[in-house]
């Protein structure tokens, strides 16, 4: 499967974004998926991940109760919406695939084998 994210862009604090993921040469329905995110000198963090029935979801701590992730299986996407962006979460942010169980390490990126190119979200203060 590949996978193309979108919806990066510049943003104040307190504002939103929506960003999505659409897969192609494969169908999403038959994958877990998630969002990382890596900002400027930093490793790669675990973000939000939704399972193929779309449940259950999990969230980082440092998102929980602002981002929410979602999928649409027909249209082959996953999106995740932002609200209330703070200046610390600013990164690159990448979509990706995974088959493993959901009592994997799916907080991991190493659990995932397929990955978008990432989408830039910047938040200024």
């Amino acid at each position: 499967v590949q996978l193309q994210a979108s919806g990066g862009g510049l943003v104040q604090a307190g504002g939103s974004l929506r960003l999505s993921c659409v897969a192609s040469r494969g169908r999403l329905s038959n994958y877990g998926m998630a969002w990382f995110r890596q900002a400027a000198g930093k490793e790669r963090e675990f973000v939000a991940f939704i399972s193929r029935s779309s449940v259950p979801a999990y969230y980082a701590d440092s998102v929980k109760g602002r981002f929410t992730i979602s999928r649409e299986n027909a249209r082959n996407t996953v999106s995740l919406q932002m609200n209330n962006l703070k200046p610390a979460d600013t990164a690159v942010y990448y979509c990706a695939a995974t088959t493993m169980i959901l009592s994997g390490p799916l907080r991991e990126e190493g659990s995932y084998s397929y990955w978008g190119h990432g989408t830039l979200v910047t938040v200024s203060s």
